[in-house]
């Protein structure tokens, strides 16, 4: 009898060594299978990170470009004149798409609000032999009793 206890015991520690042992290496490749997805998705962040900021600064670079040729053909008279009225029209035929039920007015608000968040920014940057006065600037903007 004693002899049994002893042998079931044995069997049971070796039992247990074995499942402790499988598990400490299932565990282990787990540990390495997660580590390797880990530095996967990271690499894959960066690179995308990378990759979105020259997608920003390409953006960006466009839209400097664009508004320097608009600045360039608004300086010939009387070509100047009429790009600026089809910018402009363009300009008012997007945000009329993107706000189908508002009327020129809220149009005329809207850009009136937006000029003058910008307005020390522009003038900052004109030449002050030419700058006008931020009063008058924004003397030219249309009043607006609620902003839109």
């Amino acid at each position: 009898m004693r002899l049994f206890r002893v042998l079931r015991s044995t069997v049971v520690l070796f039992w247990l060594c074995g499942a402790l042992a499988i598990s400490t290496v299932a565990l282990g490749i787990q540990a390495l299978t997660l580590s390797a997805q880990v530095a996967t998705l990271s690499a894959s962040a960066a690179a995308s990170a990378v990759k979105h900021r020259k997608e920003v600064a390409q953006a960006v670079s466009k839209a400097k470009a664009k508004a320097r040729l608009r600045r360039m053909i608004v300086a010939v008279p009387v070509l100047g004149g009429a790009a600026a009225i089809a910018f402009e029209a363009q300009d008012y035929e997007a945000w009329q798409a993107a706000n189908p039920d508002r009327a020129f007015s809220d149009y005329s608000c809207d850009v009136a609000a937006q000029s003058a968040e910008v307005v020390d920014d522009v003038l900052q940057d004109l030449p002050e032999q030419v700058r006008p006065s931020r009063d008058m600037v924004l003397r030219q903007l249309p009043d607006c009793d609620s902003p839109a």
